[in-house]
């Protein structure tokens, strides 16, 4: 639609230019206020008007027939004020050729008309490119896709003709046809456009792929799990849509003072009409006077302040993984008073990590490690698997283990070859030694005695509220390790962000009160909401909401459901490949709180726009207006029709090239040394 409205605004402004040209020659006024003159010819006197007519009918006509749907709505608006001003102009121009007049009008006439398309050309192609978001998604999908057949082969179809199941051969470089899991190869693959984030995420066997995303080095063979529609893309595409097509708190107010402005020209034209015809009578100045007022009242710079930088914020946040669902929260979300996030995979990583061990003299930390993991290989709980990955980051060689079993509520036992383990002298021969790995439940089981220094390690791990699991092989304790869920690294700098906005950090947790404020305490956190029930969180966000704060939660969009809902603003972090979220209003892409602040920072300098914006085309009004009525013409200073506009229109242009500067908005965050995380401070339970 913008499209098709900036080609013919395009169009017309060309043509009613050029046709524009004999008419300014022709024009008496302009030849005496420029000094030239042009030769004359039997008819010359039948150019201005006969050009001028052609002008209106090309040119001005398409404004009166957008007016006409305001008109039969009762809700007079920009295209109301211009077709009367045009209209205006034009009758005042006819009447010039039949009746005297001090000066013709048709060179104003015909200006007014150039300018009003011209201004109407640049919002159109501004919003057109704003509003290019979708159409810069909808590009990302392939049109074809290597579709493997049941032999083997492959064979090329339309990525339409793709369905759930179906397995495809994604070569390097290429895009990705559909969403899916990988089934074969590893490569890197590009997914900035859908997440923002710059850095390839690297991809095997398992992992999720978003159709659209672009494939590295490798060459990749991805059962297909979405197509058309369902795709994550489409889900994003749907999201950018609607909320460009939504209007904000502030949109409204711009579009209902569009409206009053025509009724305030109306009655403004009036009092003019009314006061030159007492002071000098009525004549052909009254009708300038009244048909400037009216160009001067034209709010193309009023109606394009909003949209335009509506738009603009959209794509941006689009852009930088922030999916707007609500144009209202995303402009409320400058006014937060209140963050709460959720702990578990938003403050931290949501997965348990090994952050400390200690062994007994003569046991290598390496060695025990390896044999709690050996210990821990069939179990699927979390912190087993904490305990795998730092033996695979430590890359450490587990020994064989059988005869697993899981103790309910107190750890896991196995019988493991310990004969290249310090101090082991077992062999596959007599089955390995028995080791087990727990809490301290398990130790009251076995009557296992604490060493001193192992205790007190376990004493500070529980200040720090980390969780102790302990090693134990032939009755003999070994090693003890603290388990913690992991803090982000960015979780310090945004907090400490968000309080530079201005802006309360709140936590909320199951875990208990001590976990929980270990954590407050080590990022700075504000309020400290713990042991609380999946289905209690909302009633956290209503006790902040009923101290009279506004509210945002920041969490996973499927189990903080009711928090988000309840929340004045509703934040779904990690959600880039379910972008369904419906409880939420701002989809964040990428599982990453840092763009909590980049939605604060945007919300904060979109608002900022709208105000400037909106101060300088009512501005313009409230100044021009009475000029434009003549309150100085006793002075000498009067506002001429075609300068009205000609001052109208910049103002048009001004306004839109401030709402293009939002796009050079710094959504980065410093690297601060006052927010880097503490040494050591890295663990949370």
């Amino acid at each position: 639609m913008h499209e098709g409205h900036e080609q013919l605004f395009r169009r017309r402004f060309f043509v009613s230019t050029l046709l524009s040209i004999p008419v300014l020659l022709y024009s008496e006024t302009l030849q005496e206020w420029l000094g030239f003159s042009v030769p004359a010819f039997p008819g010359s006197e039948w150019i201005n008007p006969v050009f001028a007519v052609v002008v209106f009918a090309y040119g001005g006509v398409p404004f009166l027939r957008m007016a006409a749907p305001e008109l039969k709505d009762r809700s007079p608006g920009m295209m109301t004020l211009i077709s009367m001003a045009v209209s205006v102009a034009f009758v005042y121009s006819l009447a010039s050729v039949f009746f005297p007049t001090e000066s013709a009008f048709f060179w104003e006439l015909v200006t007014l008309i150039d300018i009003m398309l011209l201004g109407h050309w640049i919002e159109m192609r501004s919003v057109r490119r704003a509003s290019s978001a979708v159409d810069e998604l909808a590009k990302l999908m392939p049109d074809t896709a290597e579709r493997v057949t049941d032999d083997g082969e492959t064979e090329e179809v339309s990525v339409s003709e793709l369905s759930e199941g179906d397995l495809v051969l994604v070569r390097p470089g290429a895009s990705v046809p559909a969403d899916g899991v990988v089934e074969e190869g590893d490569s890197d693959v590009n997914e900035s456009m859908i997440t923002g984030e710059s850095k390839p995420v690297s991809k095997e066997p398992d992992d999720e792929v978003i159709g659209g995303t672009i494939n590295g080095d490798g060459s990749l063979r991805v059962r297909v799990g979405a197509t058309g529609e369902e795709t994550a893309l489409a889900g994003i595409m749907r999201l950018v849509e609607d909320a460009q097509q939504s209007k904000s708190q502030t949109q409204v107010l711009a579009d209902r003072a569009a409206g009053w402005l025509f009724y305030v020209a109306v009655a403004a034209a009036g009092l003019t009409a009314i006061a030159w015809t007492i002071a000098v009578s009525f004549n052909a100045t009254v009708v300038e006077r009244v048909v400037t007022v009216l160009v001067i009242a034209c709010p193309h710079a009023l109606g394009l302040a909003i949209p335009l930088v509506v738009a603009i914020n959209t794509s941006l946040a689009a852009r930088n993984g922030m999916l707007v669902r609500d144009r209202i929260a995303m402009e409320e979300s400058r006014n937060l008073d209140a963050i709460i996030f959720d702990k578990t995979g938003t403050l931290t990583e949501g997965e348990h990590g090994v952050v400390d061990m200690a062994t007994v003299d003569g046991v290598d930390e390496d060695d025990a490690l390896a044999l709690a993991a050996a210990v821990e290989g069939d179990s699927e709980h979390m912190i087993a698997q904490a305990v795998r990955e730092a033996a695979e980051e430590r890359d450490l060689t587990t020994p064989d283990a059988t005869d697993f079993e899981a103790i309910k509520g107190r750890g896991v036992r196995a019988n493991v070859d310990v004969s290249g383990f310090a101090g082991g002298s077992s062999d596959e021969s007599d089955g390995g030694d028995e080791v087990y790995v727990g809490g301290p439940n398990l130790l009251a089981q076995l009557d296992s005695d604490v060493p001193g220094h192992l205790q007190r390690f376990a004493d500070e791990a529980g200040q720090n509220a980390q969780t102790v699991v302990y090693l134990v092989r032939e009755g003999e304790l070994v090693a003890a390790f603290a388990m913690a869920d992991v803090v982000r690294e960015e979780s310090y700098r945004v907090v400490d962000a968000l309080h530079d906005l201005g802006v309360e950090v709140a936590m909320l947790t199951g875990d208990s009160r001590d976990v929980a404020d270990a954590v407050a305490d080590e990022l700075g956190i504000d309020t400290v909401f713990a042991e609380v029930l999946p289905g209690d969180k909302d009633e956290t966000v209503q006790e902040l909401q009923d101290q009279g704060k506004l509210v945002g939660m920041v969490g996973d969009g499927v189990n903080d459901a009711p928090a988000l809902t309840r929340a004045d603003v509703g934040i779904a972090i990690g959600s880039g490949t379910d972008v369904a979220v419906q409880s939420a209003d701002v989809i964040l892409v990428q599982n990453n709180p840092m763009d909590v602040v980049r939605l604060v920072k945007l919300s904060k300098a979109s608002y900022r726009k709208m105000q400037e914006n909106i101060v300088w085309a009512a501005g313009y009004n409230v100044f021009a207006l009475p000029l434009a009525a003549g309150v100085l013409a006793p002075i000498g200073i009067l506002l001429s029709p075609a300068v009205g506009a000609l001052l109208m229109s910049l103002s048009t242009v001004i306004v839109a090239i401030n709402a293009q500067l939002l796009r050079r908005v710094d959504l980065s965050i410093p690297d601060l040394p006052e927010v880097s995380p503490p040494a050591g401070a890295r663990s949370a339970n």
